[in-house]
């Protein structure tokens, strides 16, 4: 639109009545979140731009396209953008992101996310898992000091699966097999005093010392205390790789010691199972293979560790 055209548009906005006003205002919206989220993107991968398929920090802009500034390579001579490479490449509808953002710090089910977006349910639960997958990986570098780790126990879920390794339940149902089987998920959790956590999905039934090394070894001080229950696993664990540990017996009664490093419990990691398991319960069953997307989310909102728009999308690159 010329700029006298434009005027003449612009003179006439204060003779609208409401509902005309707040139909130009529903017009506007996206185009602003677009214009919103693109100049986030390009302001959080100005820094460190290189080429996604060979990493030369050497390119040249190159046109726009979908919205976004594209540039090319001068070593490789590939064409790429600001989302090439990312969980994020080839969404649509990018006006609507930061409104979806705000539905993933709400914890909002994919139908009301669905439905306070303006989008289909299904395209809600592919943005859900895309802006995700990153999440899951952004934790703690190292747990310090006294480090609780316990485990809990969801039912296992094949929900989208097309093929069943079992017969189906009806609406969730329950585990055919009493106590601690392979029809139940185990979710390690590991935290320190500090709060800083670690999560993983160690696999079906009872954990093993051997399931600990990956998700746990790393992330341990070298002058940690490990505390945790009688679980043998865990003792196991710390004997093999030189770790010190100290036990809980809940069973007897035990549940607080004192001891010259601090007070000796797990009481905090299990009030963090109890939190993440009471904000689960929202979404009425999630994909077992989908458990460590949601791992990362509480994790993320859990204290208020993320609060804003901006955090979560630097994250999600």
């Amino acid at each position: 639109m010329k700029a006298p055209r434009f005027a003449k548009f612009f003179a006439q906005l204060p003779l609208l009545n409401q509902p005309q006003r707040l139909q130009v205002l529903d017009a506007l919206h996206p185009a602003a979140g677009l214009d919103r989220i693109i100049a986030l993107i390009g302001e959080i991968r100005s820094a460190g731009r290189c080429c996604s398929h060979c990493s030369s920090e050497h390119w040249h802009r190159h046109g726009r396209a979908n919205d976004l500034q594209r540039f090319r390579c001068r070593a490789c001579g590939r064409t790429f953008n600001d989302l090439t490479g990312t969980p994020l490449a080839r969404l649509r509808l990018k006006g609507k992101w930061l409104d979806y953002l705000s539905v993933l710090l709400d914890s909002l089910t994919v139908r009301a996310a669905a439905r306070r977006v303006g989008v289909h349910r299904n395209t809600a639960f592919r943005w859900r898992h895309r802006f995700l997958d990153r999440v899951k990986d952004d934790r703690p570098a190292q747990l310090t000091g006294i480090v609780e780790a316990d485990e809990t126990f969801l039912l296992e879920s094949q929900k989208g699966a097309r093929k069943l390794d079992r017969t189906p339940r009806r609406r969730g149902g329950k585990a055919a097999l009493r106590g601690i089987s392979h029809h139940l998920d185990c979710i390690l959790v590991a935290r320190d005093r500090n709060g800083n956590t670690i999560g993983a999905v160690t696999g079906r039934g009872a954990l093993k010392a051997s399931q600990l090394v990956r998700p746990l070894l790393p992330k341990l001080d070298r002058q940690a205390l490990l505390v945790t229950d009688a679980n043998a696993a865990y003792r196991r664990f710390a004997r093999e790789h030189g770790i010190a540990h100290q036990a809980v017996n809940l069973q007897a009664g035990a549940r607080v010691r004192a001891s010259t490093q601090g007070a000796i419990h797990v009481q905090n990691v299990n009030a963090y199972h109890r939190r993440f398991k009471e904000w689960l319960a929202r979404f009425h069953g999630v994909a077992s293979r989908r458990l460590p997307n949601y791992l990362g989310w509480h994790w993320a909102l859990d204290g208020g560790r993320i609060d804003s728009i901006e955090q979560l999308l630097r994250i999600a690159f």
